[in-house]
């Protein structure tokens, strides 16, 4: 099969929808597929194109087995909400160029957010009758809206308009968890077109603590002997990474515990700036870690800290859910009860779920764990083995690819019943 991706993020970004995007990439072209991915420079998480990449209108890349084709978008060093909406208008337009250029593919998979993505696969789709399928990382509208980020509105019940026209033009629909469909079908969108596509663990982290040498890290960062509380990727607004400093400011005077942020965002200069005004001595920045340094900080880590804003629940699912749990971190999440990172910790029993934004919450939890090594050890064991059942990717990667082929095989017999014209959306599976 012939596979057209269009997605913002890619290698070399290493947080978050890129990596995610990579892997899947990289499975399909080692299953015999060709794919080629529309993307832009990378930016991300620091919101900084790297100088190799700058100034290039197009670029072409070959990375295992991959074609990567970018184009030239808009990238803040400072995002605001208008920032945004010009570097995804940017890369909408150049994505669509760029992939006007490409062979036509038998199959387009459009990777949300920007939310207008769905616009410009559907497009291409009727230009070209194949079929897309829409996959939904994050509800942008709701998210939006949710977190106070827009108002509702003209400006929201266009991008609702917009959402609904993605999903409706689209041969299927994908998205991350359970909530997430909910969301999707809720929606009117017909169940059966509605199909999970679950994050992927990497079956290298369920062996880290046994192979790391996990005291290299702590001696490069002045760490010996310290309870280990980390915080690692992306540092944003729907985060509510505060609450981590109301923790620290609490537990001041324990100096074996250390507070330890890993990686960039747009929230970062902002929370440093605050840990300075407080004189936290607790609390240490680190910047985005290469892939073995960042194994060596999942293994020293005692507790890792999944953070979210109190309204947030089940619009977005963090990919670093997946790894802490895979790498075996006993996990402390402050997040909203009914989110699905809240069920995943509770289902797995590797570890706490406590009250969002709630300084006092955080700092209790934090203070029992520390106080019971067995208690962590026990919710390390069970974290990986959640993590093997439910995201392996020897189960995750080919049921998304059976997912797509049955997708390409339906449009087709569609297609095929119309006289080669363009076919309505299909449920995958369904036959006449």
């Amino acid at each position: 099969m012939r596979i057209l991706v269009l997605s913002i993020n890619y290698w070399p970004d290493e947080t978050g929808i890129a990596a995610f995007n990579t892997w899947r990439c990289e499975y399909l072209a080692s299953q015999g597929h060709q794919v080629t991915i529309c993307t832009g420079p990378p930016y991300y998480p620091q919101w900084r194109v790297p100088q190799s990449y700058r100034g290039k209108l197009i670029q072409r890349e070959v990375r295992n087995g991959v074609t990567i084709l970018r184009s030239w978008m808009f990238v803040p060093q400072a995002p605001t909400a208008k920032k945004r909406i010009v570097h995804e208008a940017t890369f909408l337009a150049s994505s669509f160029l760029r992939a006007l250029a490409t062979k036509k593919p038998d199959l387009i998979f459009a990777v949300s957010p920007p939310l207008g993505i769905g616009l410009v696969a559907s497009t291409l789709s009727r230009l070209w009758n194949v079929p897309y399928v829409f996959d939904v990382e994050d509800l942008q509208p709701d998210a939006a809206v949710e977190l106070g980020m827009m108002s509702p509105g003209r400006l929201t019940d266009f991008l609702y308009r917009v959402e609904s026209r993605a999903y409706q033009s689209a041969a299927l629909v994908s998205t991350l968890t359970e909530g997430m469909r909910k969301r999707i079908v809720d929606k009117g969108i017909d169940p059966a077109r509605v199909v999970l596509f679950p994050l992927r663990s990497d079956s290298s982290l369920y062996t880290l603590r046994q192979r790391i040498d996990r005291s290299a890290f702590r001696e490069k960062y002045g760490l010996r002997g310290k309870i280990i509380v980390s915080h690692s990727g992306n540092m944003g607004v729907k985060q509510g990474l505060g609450v981590i400093l109301d923790a620290a400011e609490r537990s001041r005077e324990r100096d074996d515990i250390r507070y330890v942020f890993v990686g960039d965002g747009a929230m970062r200069v902002q929370l440093e700036a605050e840990t300075r005004t407080r004189a936290l001595s607790n609390v240490l920045f680190l910047p985005l870690l290469e892939s073995g340094e960042f194994e060596q900080m999942l293994g020293a880590t005692d507790i890792a800290l999944i953070t979210q804003q109190r309204i947030v629940s089940d619009i977005v699912f963090p990919s670093k859910t997946v790894t802490l749990l895979s790498a075996g971190c006993a996990v402390i999440a402050s997040v909203n009860s009914g989110s699905e990172v809240a069920r995943a910790v509770l289902r797995s029993g590797a570890g706490l779920v406590v009250e969002p934004e709630s300084g006092d919450a955080l700092w209790n939890a934090i203070s029992e764990l520390a106080g019971s090594r067995t208690a962590m050890a026990r919710m390390s064991r069970q974290a990986r083995q959640f993590a093997m059942e439910l995201w392996d990717e020897q189960r995750t990667l080919p049921m998304m690819a059976s997912h797509l082929s049955e997708c390409v095989r339906q449009w087709n017999r569609r297609k095929s019943l119309v006289g080669n014209k363009y076919p309505p959306a299909v449920a995958e599976g369904e036959d006449e």
